[in-house]
């Protein structure tokens, strides 16, 4: 289990709470809070999702409230854009993340555009929310990694939690933003738990959070990968390497000064992900580090990420997922 960001203070009031459980936490305090929230989606509503993450919502709320649409990502998206424009905050899910695809030009063309379009007149209080990666054994179209699509694209902000502290509170700081906010939650984490007395603020959603300190270098992770790059942090000082775990949690904005100030303690960093390398996300990592920090660096920035292959089926997925023992080859391959 992930460290506890440093803003998270424990007591004896806390019980084991799961990723699903903090954010369906959110949208229920979330929707009790402001009566303009709305949740919409496929299966949302009496099924409460395919994770469960609205479980009881529609039975607390009323179909006013939270209410399945048609099996169309595009209308759903666009539905929450005038829903939005006329004041309301609405919360949509893709189900799964290879699902948003078909919404793709809703969220380029016209989320994404609105405000900078009306010159700061209309602005979108929309959350879209994408389940997304693998490691759960899913199919083609249900195991993917398309947060570089969403970061490329200006107007957006984009973040992914890997706790479900941060579940909860970014999901509640996401929902009260009046921007558009691109949601990913890690699939394979929506069933990790965490000593939590809800609800619970952790770092703002804008902000990146050093999980594990150490001096040798500096590991960049998010969503999912963060539990893997814990884990070749442990495995790491097994053998005499002091490893720095850097949560990024927002993707679009990145947060600069807190990775900086990480990279130019350690003079190395690595970014892992599971999207594949070319064109991944991780790209823009590394040249971020490399032209702010690049006279504190002493070998080059390095990605560990999936292959340059579509995601392969259930039976090939372990081979094709960053796992501990590829961050910790990597890393061996400086010159130390």
């Amino acid at each position: 289990m992930s460290a506890l960001p440093a803003s998270v203070v424990e007591d004896g009031t806390t019980t084991a709470v799961t990723m699903a459980g903090a954010l369906n936490a959110a949208l229920r305090d979330a929707m009790e809070a402001d009566a303009d929230v709305v949740v919409f989606g496929e299966d949302v509503g009496p099924l409460g999702g395919v994770f469960r993450v609205t479980d009881g919502l529609h039975d607390r709320f009323g179909e006013k409230r939270i209410w399945d649409s048609p099996l169309a990502e595009a209308g759903i998206v666009g539905t929450a854009v005038g829903m939005a424009m006329y004041g309301l905050r609405p919360v949509v899910e893709m189900q799964f993340d290879a699902f948003s695809y078909p919404a793709f030009e809703q969220v380029v063309s016209h989320v994404a555009k609105m405000r900078n379009r009306t010159r700061g007149v209309v602005s979108l209080p929309l959350v879209i929310r994408i389940p997304y990666a693998g490691d759960i054994g899913g199919v083609e179209h249900h195991s993917d990694s398309s947060e570089a699509y969403w970061t490329a694209t200006p107007g957006l902000t984009v973040v992914t939690p890997s706790n479900p502290a941060d579940a909860y509170s970014m999901l509640r700081a996401a929902i009260a933003s009046d921007d558009p906010v691109v949601f990913m939650e890690p699939k394979s984490r929506y069933w990790s738990k965490q000593s939590l007395s809800l609800p619970v603020e952790t770092a703002p959603m804008d902000r990146a959070v050093v999980l594990r300190e150490g001096t040798d270098v500096t590991l960049i992770a998010y969503g999912p990968t963060v539990r893997t790059a814990l884990a070749a942090a442990d495995a790491g000082a097994a053998e005499g390497l002091s490893i720095e775990v850097v949560d990024l949690r927002s993707l679009s904005p990145f947060d600069d000064e807190t990775v900086g100030a990480s990279v130019r303690k350690t003079g190395r960093a690595a970014i892992i992900h599971e999207a594949a390398q070319f064109g991944g996300y991780g790209a823009e990592v590394a040249a971020r580090v490399t032209e702010r920090n690049f006279f504190h660096l002493a070998a080059p920035v390095l990605r560990i990420a999936g292959f340059d292959v579509p995601y392969p089926s259930p039976k090939l997925e372990e081979y094709f997922l960053p796992t501990p023992e590829r961050v910790l080859n990597a890393l061996a391959s400086w010159e130390w």
